[in-house]
């Protein structure tokens, strides 16, 4: 019985040679990993942190700020050149000599461009991109023109006289002499109240520094004028210039405005706007 139990035993303990070669590699193995760990630490040494070298570089952060800043046109001329200048109309490579950043030019040159100008120093400190420390600088050197202001022939003004003219900047000197040239001539002060962006404001802030010379307006003789000649105008509709040609190759030539008044779709308001801009012989 005893000797039964035994074999039974030692068969079911009993293991083979592969069996044992395997169970040999596996304790290998998991003495491997475990030594892992450590052999890791024994060949590679942490990097000590240079605290030194650390604080140098973080001194090097604001410069980096600072050529980050070049990239949104804060950036201002290091030495700025001082000479005397009219702040009107003044090129943009002038402000950066001046000292001026692009972002402070651009606030600048929107001003004038909406018809904004600058007719004492002072006027200079008010932009709100301007600092303090700016226009202190800056003052001694700003010369404006002193004395009366010339009257300007409207007829007759280009573009760069009209924009010394209070309230008025490039884009509506542009538009006057485009109307200006539609017309014909301005034969009346009121008229360029007529001109895109011109109100009332305006006009009052203008009008004392006007001349009008009637006589160089360019008229058209109502008896030749064309379509095209007629269609120009401002003042006339395409079915009105369309009419006033009918009815003179139904009924023959104007011989005054009067005639005109038989053009139906004419009213009288119409006929004196353009009274100044014919001829009928």
């Amino acid at each position: 019985m005893v000797s039964g139990v035994k074999s039974y035993l030692k068969n079911y303990l009993s293991i083979t040679k592969k069996d044992w070669n395997g169970l040999v590699v596996l304790v290998v193995l998991i003495i491997l990993v475990l030594l892992l760990p450590y052999g890791y630490r024994l060949f590679h040494k942490d990097k000590v942190i240079n605290f030194n070298q650390f604080n140098a570089d973080a001194t090097l952060l604001p410069a980096e700020n600072a050529d980050n800043d070049s990239n949104t046109g804060n950036t201002k001329q290091p030495h700025p050149t001082l000479f005397a200048f009219n702040p009107n109309h003044l090129p943009d490579d002038q402000w950066r000599k001046l000292g001026l950043s692009q972002k402070q030019i651009e606030v600048l040159k929107h001003y004038e461009d909406k018809g904004g100008r600058f007719y004492k120093k002072s006027d200079v400190q008010k932009i709100y991109s301007i600092t303090p420390d700016d226009y202190k600088r800056l003052a001694p050197y700003i010369q404006l023109p002193d004395g009366a202001t010339a009257i300007i022939d409207i007829n007759h003004a280009d573009s760069a006289s009209l924009v010394t003219l209070k309230g008025i900047g490039p884009a509506y000197a542009m538009r006057i002499i485009r109307y200006r040239t539609k017309l014909g001539g301005f034969y009346s002060k009121e008229q360029l109240k007529e001109v895109f962006g011109i109100d009332e404001e305006h006009y009052l802030l203008i009008k004392d520094q006007l001349k009008i010379n009637p006589s160089t307006i360019y008229k058209i003789n109502i008896n030749k004028s064309t379509f095209d000649d007629l269609r120009r105008y401002p003042y006339l509709s395409y079915k009105q210039a369309n009419a006033i040609i009918q009815y003179r190759s139904e009924h023959g030539d104007y011989d005054n405005l009067d005639d005109m008044k038989d053009v139906a779709i004419l009213d009288e308001a119409t006929l004196n706007k353009i009274k100044p801009y014919l001829v009928f012989k």
